[in-house]
C-alpha cells in the first residue's frame, strides 16, 4: 500500500502558466522539496509525466521498489505527478520508475529538478537543500555597471576539471580549493569575468559538459551545491563576475536522462528531422512545446536565482535557428514559409531572453552563433533575437588564418585583419580565443604561429594586443595566456610548469597588463559597440604590414592611438598621421622586456609636427619595434 500523502505545491495560476509557456519558476514547484505536511517532516515531490499510467518515487529508502511510494495523478490534465513521502529528506537517493502507456514502456529517469546529483557514473537524483548565507551583497548592488556594454570586459574562460590538478592525490580541484586558487589567479591576471564551460550534471567526460542530464545540479565533480555557490561569491568578493555557458540546444539520450522520458518524446521533438542531433548524437527540445518552454527558461533563471551568476553564454545557438543545420537535402523539412529557420527556436530565444533581462536587467546573455543571422544582439522589440553580446567568430577565423602566415607573406593579406572592421558594428560583438581552437589537431595557439620560439611569441603577444584594442569585448581560453604549448586536455592539467621559462612568463605578463590597460583606458570599452568607437589611421600599407588606428570614448582627450607592426622585420622613423597637433606618451609596448621583448626600440621624443600625412595635418615619426603593438595617448 502507498505511503504517498496527497499534497501539492501547485495552484491553478501555476498550472495554467505552466501549460502557457509562462512559468518562470518551476524549480520552485518541481523537483523534491523538504517540507512539513500535517505535522510531520518529509519530502514533496512532482514530476512532468503526461503519457504515464503509474509513477513511483524508488530510493534507499525503499530498496529501490517501486510499488512502494505511487505519486498521484492530477486531475487538470496537466500530467504531473505528485505527493508528500513522510520521514525522508536531505541526503536519501531517489529516482522516478515510470510505467508508460505507450506500449508499456518502463523507464527509470533521475528528477529534471533535482538540485544534487550523484557523483558519475552513478545516476540517482539526491533530495538536497541548502541555506547558503551569500556575502555578495556588495557587488550584487553594483554589477550592473561592471555587466554594462559600455564596460571593460574581459572573459576568463575555465574548464574547471583541467585548469589545474591535485598532484599529489591526482584528483580534481573541488569548488573550494578554486575558491581561493582560481579566484585568486584570475583577480590577479585583472580579468573582469569567468567562464565555466558547462557545470550543471553531466555523464560523461569527455563531452566537456554539453550533454547535460542534471539541469538543475551544479556538477557533484567538485563538490556541493553550496560549495559552488562559495565559490561564486569568492569571485563576487574580488570583484569578478561569473557567467555560465548554457546548453539549451540538445541532451544526451542517456537512460537516465531526459529521453524518452515517459515512454514518449516528452522534451525532445517527436520529428527525428527536428529531434536528433546527428553531429552529436544527441536529442534536441522541442521548442514549440510550452512546458518545455517553461521548463527551458525556468533553468534559464534558475541559475541567475538561485547562484547569483552575472550571465548566460548560451552554446549553439546557430544549431537551434536552422532546420537544415548540418543536414543534408531531404534530412529536414522547411518552415511553414518555406524558409530554413526554426520558428519555434527563434520564439523561444527571444521569449528566453525578454525572461532574463526583465528579472535580471544586470546580466548578459551572450550567443555562440556564428552564421550572419541578423539582429543576434538586438533587442526583441526591435525584431532582434535579444542577446546582449555575440560571439565574433568571423573575426576569429580571419585572424588566426592571418597569423599563422610567414610574415614575408602577410603584406598580401591584410584585408583579413582590417575585414571584420566592415561589419564590427552590426553586433555586439564579443571577440573569442576559446576551447574550440584548442583542440582536435587545430593546435595550441602559440603553436599556430610561424618562425623560431622569439618569434611565435611575439606574434602571441601581438595577437592579444591586436584583441584588446580591437572594438568588441574579450574571451581567452585557459592557458592560452601563457601560450600552453600542446592542446588542450580535459584529462590533465594545465602545463604550469611552462611559466619557469622566461618567454611563457612574458606572455602571461603581457595579458595581465593587456587587461590592466582595457580596464584603464576608457577608449577601449566606452563605445566598443559602435561606430564612434574606431578610427583608421592607415589600414592601407599592405608593403609594410602596419596598421594603426585610434580607438574614442567619451572624452577626446582619452583617445588611444594604436600601431601594430605584423612582420619581424623593425621600422625605423616610420610616419602616422595624427588627429592633431601635440605630444604623445607610450602607454603600451609589447615588446618591452618585461614580455620577453627585445626591449630595443624606443620612442623618447613624441613632439608631433605640422608635416601632412594620412589626409593629417600632423604626424610623427615612430620607431616600431618587431611584431609588435605600440599603443599612445596625448599629453
Amino acid at each position: 500500500m502507498s505511503k504517498v500523502i496527497a499534497h501539492s505545491l501547485f495552484t491553478e495560476f501555476d498550472i495554467n502558466l505552466f501549460k502557457a509557456g509562462k512559468h518562470y519558476k518551476l524549480y520552485e514547484k518541481f523537483g523534491s522539496h523538504i517540507t512539513t505536511v500535517k505535522g510531520i517532516e518529509g519530502t514533496y515531490f512532482a514530476v512532468w509525466a503526461p503519457s504515464a499510467k503509474e509513477v513511483s518515487v524508488i530510493g534507499d529508502f525503499n530498496f529501490w521498489n517501486d510499488g512502494e511510494h505511487q505519486l498521484n495523478v492530477r486531475w487538470d490534465s496537466s500530467g504531473i505527478w505528485e505527493g508528500f513521502i513522510p520521514h525522508i529528506g536531505k541526503g536519501n537517493l531517489y529516482k522516478y520508475k515510470i510505467k508508460s502507456s505507450n506500449n508499456n514502456v518502463i523507464t527509470e529517469k533521475a528528477d529534471p529538478y533535482a538540485r544534487r546529483c550523484e557523483h558519475p557514473p552513478k545516476t540517482a537524483s539526491i533530495i538536497w537543500e541548502d541555506n547558503y548565507g551569500w556575502k555578495d551583497q556588495k557587488w550584487m548592488k553594483s554589477r550592473k555597471k561592471n555587466n554594462a556594454l559600455d564596460a571593460p570586459y574581459s572573459v576568463y574562460e575555465v574548464h574547471l576539471g583541467s585548469w589545474k590538478k591535485h598532484t599529489q592525490e591526482n584528483r580534481f580541484l573541488s569548488y573550494t580549493e578554486l575558491a581561493t586558487e582560481l579566484v585568486e589567479y584570475v583577480a590577479k591576471m585583472n580579468f573582469t569575468h569567468v567562464e565555466f564551460m558547462p557545470i550543471m550534471e553531466y555523464p560523461y567526460d569527455p563531452s566537456w559538459g554539453y550533454q547535460l542530464t542534471g539541469y538543475f545540479a551544479p556538477t557533484s565533480r567538485f563538490g556541493y551545491p553550496d560549495e559552488f555557490k562559495f565559490l561564486v561569491d569568492k569571485f563576487h568578493e574580488k570583484g569578478i563576475g561569473v557567467i555560465l555557458d548554457w546548453v539549451p540546444s540538445h541532451f544526451p539520450s542517456d537512460a537516465h536522462g531526459l529521453g524518452n522520458f515517459d515512454g514518449s518524446s516528452l522534451y525532445e521533438h517527436p520529428d527525428i528531422r527536428k529531434g536528433y542531433h546527428q553531429d552529436w548524437k544527441s536529442l534536441i527540445f522541442n521548442y514549440g512545446r510550452n512546458e518545455i518552454k517553461s521548463f527551458l527558461i525556468s533553468n534559464a533563471l534558475f541559475w541567475l536565482d538561485q547562484y547569483h551568476a552575472d550571465g548566460l553564454r548560451v552554446d549553439a545557438v546557430a544549431s537551434m535557428l536552422f532546420l537544415d543545420y548540418s543536414r543534408k537535402d531531404g534530412e529536414w523539412e522547411p518552415n511553414e514559409y518555406g524558409g530554413r529557420e526554426n520558428l519555434d527556436a527563434i520564439s523561444f530565444i527571444k521569449e528566453m531572453n525578454v525572461a532574463v533581462y526583465e528579472n535580471f536587467p544586470d546580466v548578459q546573455t551572450i550567443a555562440e552563433e556564428s552564421t550572419s543571422f541578423p539582429k543576434v544582439s538586438s533587442p526583441v522589440f526591435s525584431n532582434g533575437l535579444g542577446f546582449g553580446m555575440k560571439w565574433m567568430m568571423g573575426w576569429m577565423h580571419d585572424t588566426l588564418d592571418y597569423f599563422a602566415k610567414e610574415p614575408i607573406y602577410r603584406k598580401h593579406h591584410q584585408n583579413e585583419l582590417t575585414f571584420s572592421l566592415n561589419y564590427a558594428f552590426t553586433e555586439n560583438f564579443m571577440l573569442p580565443l576559446s576551447h574550440d581552437e584548442v583542440v582536435y589537431g587545430k593546435k595550441a595557439i602559440v603553436d599556430k604561429m610561424p618562425g623560431d620560439e622569439w618569434q611565435k611569441f611575439a606574434n602571441l603577444r601581438l595577437l592579444y594586443s591586436l584583441m584588446y584594442t580591437h572594438p568588441g569585448t574579450k574571451l581567452l581560453f585557459q592557458g592560452s595566456e601563457f601560450g600552453q604549448t600542446s592542446e588542450w586536455n580535459f584529462n590533465g592539467s594545465l602545463d604550469w610548469h611552462l611559466l619557469e621559462h622566461k618567454v611563457h612568463k612574458g606572455a602571461q605578463a603581457l595579458v595581465r597588463d593587456l587587461n590592466k590597460l582595457y580596464k584603464k583606458e576608457p577608449a577601449l570599452y566606452q563605445k566598443q559597440f559602435s561606430h564612434d568607437g574606431f578610427e583608421w589611421i592607415d589600414h592601407g600599407d599592405h608593403e609594410n604590414s602596419v596598421l594603426s588606428y585610434i580607438r574614442k570614448g567619451n572624452n577626446k582627450k582619452e583617445n588611444v592611438i594604436i600601431v601594430l607592426n605584423l612582420t619581424p622585420v623593425p621600422r625605423e622613423n616610420y610616419r602616422i598621421g595624427l588627429p592633431k597637433a601635440g605630444i604623445l606618451k607610450e602607454v603600451f609596448n609589447s615588446d618591452a622586456s618585461v614580455y620577453n621583448g627585445t626591449g630595443n626600440y624606443k620612442n623618447k621624443n613624441l613632439n608631433s609636427n605640422a608635416k601632412e600625412w594620412n589626409n593629417r595635418e600632423n604626424s610623427i615619426e615612430l620607431n616600431l619595434p618587431p611584431l609588435a603593438m605600440l599603443a599612445f595617448k596625448f599629453i
